[in-house]
């Protein structure tokens, strides 16, 4: 940053929503004159003063290296945890308390012990593929003429998640309950990172720090230490946005591919990848080249349109993946309708509409508002094509509303306006707000998710 000698400060660009990453390089300060040398004196030639003595290399050890590395990488990851961990034990205190789940079926929510609901609903299926693999048909629901005409089956889960469940599971000799809930935790932790690293990237530390915390207790976090996919998809869509941001265009692709994979929401991020790759060869062809940014947009998709290819031909329909998410758990895109009448439902206390939770959709409507704040920060194109292909697929889709907290997981740039609002915070008042956001979030996040709600 060139510094300047004008007695003016550098005026701030008024179209650009987003703070300096770093401060204003200040005017250099006047040299200071030495009274013993005459002011007229010549400067000594540079071949009489000699070369400078450079300053000794600082050794980088594997120690300073850790160092670094604490320091940098361990505010928000301790921060994450102590925030998770205790909106983590009121859940359970709840669930243990009401003791609900002792009188349902293990599937569906019960179990013998609290933490046994954590492995119930899509939980189950997980741990069916990690240890069966899959079984992809279309099968009939004898005379069946509602919305469920086809039964479910294992083909509907991507395999990203319950492939790591086994590895995990074959590696630690964990049972697969545990191994799920051990690659849920570890990568609920590395999406506390890439969330932190792409509002750092933003707004300064500060604002990352809270980037963090606010992953921990947003409304559908209880999946994030369940064996769900989400903490996972979650930790591949922030990195992969990063990337982007820093234009590391080949390790964006891979881990966009790795996304399609692990859910089918991973259409967004390929999307936001492409665009904002496009973006940067019209900007940027003469310095960067295209290989780089169009060998991304050609590596990202596969992953995603690999796994429905296979579902396709294994079930002999085309479109064999939509085909069993409408018949077997009535998913489809319905252009909004659904979550139109939810919107204009709940605020009036009407719920009679289709799949109706009222706690869990009070929660959910709260969350889609989010959105318009977004939009006032005109974020970087990654972020806003991502986040609105996200918001398009969950709100277009007939399901339980209820479940959009959770959807949204994935939309982190939701975070962003609050996270740039809570720096200004001090340290103690942000960790402060954060604690009590956890402690309700063990009731709002967990509890209304798992036994308001079907997550």
């Amino acid at each position: 940053m060139t510094a300047t000698t004008s007695a003016h400060p550098p005026r701030r660009t008024p179209t650009s929503p987003w703070p300096a990453l770093e401060p204003a390089t200040p005017a250099d300060a006047a040299t200071p004159v030495d009274p013993a040398t005459p002011a007229d004196a010549a400067p000594a030639p540079a071949a009489l003063a000699g070369p400078p003595t450079p300053a000794p290399p600082t050794p980088f050890t594997p120690r300073a290296r850790l160092r670094a590395a604490a320091h940098r990488l361990g505010p928000p990851l301790l921060l994450y945890g102590s925030l998770k961990l205790l909106g983590f034990v009121v859940f359970l205190h709840l669930l243990d308390a009401a003791g609900d789940f002792r009188a349902k079926h293990p599937r569906f929510g019960g179990g013998a012990r609290p933490w046994d609901v954590l492995g119930t609903w899509d939980g189950w299926w997980y741990q069916q593929i990690a240890a069966h693999g899959y079984h992809p048909e279309l099968r009939p629901v004898p005379g069946a003429t509602g919305l469920i005409t086809l039964e479910g089956n294992s083909a509907a889960f991507f395999p990203l998640y319950p492939a790591l469940m086994r590895l995990v599971s074959e590696v630690t000799g964990l049972g697969l309950f545990g191994a799920g809930m051990l690659v849920s935790v570890v990568a609920s932790f590395v999406a506390a990172l890439g969330i932190h690293a792409v509002a750092a990237h933003l707004g300064g530390r500060r604002a990352g720090l809270a980037a963090a915390g606010l992953w921990a207790v947003w409304p559908g976090s209880g999946v994030e230490w369940a064996v769900y996919s989400d903490s996972l998809y979650v930790a591949l869509a922030a990195w992969t946005c990063h990337l982007v941001m820093r234009r590391r265009w080949l390790g964006a692709g891979v881990l966009a591919f790795a996304a399609g994979l692990n859910r089918p929401t991973a259409v967004s991020l390929i999307a936001a990848l492409a665009v904002a790759a496009l973006l940067a060869i019209h900007r940027h062809r003469r310095t960067e080249g295209v290989l780089f940014p169009l060998t991304a947009v050609a590596v990202a998709p596969t992953g995603l349109l690999g796994y429905l290819a296979w579902v396709g031909h294994r079930t002999g329909d085309p479109l064999g993946y939509f085909t069993l998410q409408s018949g077997a758990w009535a998913h489809e895109f319905d252009f909004g309708r659904q979550t139109l009448d939810v919107l204009t439902s709940v605020p009036v206390g009407h719920f009679d509409y289709l799949f109706a939770w009222r706690f869990a959709d009070t929660v959910g409507v709260g969350v889609v508002l989010l959105a318009f704040l977004l939009l006032r920060l005109r974020p970087p194109a990654v972020l806003l094509v991502h986040t609105g292909v996200t918001l398009l697929l969950v709100l277009g889709s007939q399901q339980i509303f209820g479940n959009v907290s959770r959807y949204l997981l994935p939309a982190f740039p939701l975070f962003l306006p609050l996270a740039l609002a809570a720096r200004r915070l001090s340290l103690p008042v942000l960790c402060t707000v954060l604690a009590v956001a956890a402690t309700a979030s063990g009731s709002y996040a967990g509890y209304v998710l798992f036994e308001l709600g079907v997550p």
